[in-house]
């Protein structure tokens, strides 16, 4: 089980959310007070550092990004997250995000998880 099983089992019809290829998910400075997750599909989450360079990233169906809406107050997006096709996201705010981490303690172990490879993906990929 993974993070995006959680939170597929703990999400509501209305929580799932269809995007169309250069749909904007939500863009750079932005409020977050709610994290991802990609069910189909793939979504580019894109930056710039405070130094003018640019970076972006694929997230691929099975991964969930946005987690630090959910544990920052008043968070900003770092990013903009564009569906780089059709693409399905489950949507899981803070209360249903505490709730899941109350009685699935595995999910923040998985969240942490699925954040950490992320991360590893990153730095091998900028250093290549």
């Amino acid at each position: 089980m993974n993070a995006l099983d959680t939170m597929r089992a703990l999400a509501q019809k209305s929580e799932v959310h269809t995007f169309n290829t250069g749909d904007i998910i939500f863009k750079a400075d932005d409020p977050g007070s709610s994290m991802f997750g990609v069910l189909e599909g793939s979504v580019r989450l894109s930056w710039r550092n405070d130094h003018g360079h640019e970076g972006y990233e694929l997230i691929q169906a099975g991964n969930v990004f946005g987690a630090g809406a959910l544990v920052m107050d008043g968070h900003r997006r770092l990013g903009t997250a564009q569906a780089e096709g059709p693409c399905r996201l489950i949507e899981m705010n803070r209360e249903k995000f505490l709730f899941a981490v109350q009685e699935a303690p595995m999910f923040a172990i998985e969240l942490l998880a699925s954040v950490d490879s992320r991360l590893r993906d990153l730095k091998i990929t900028s250093v290549s």
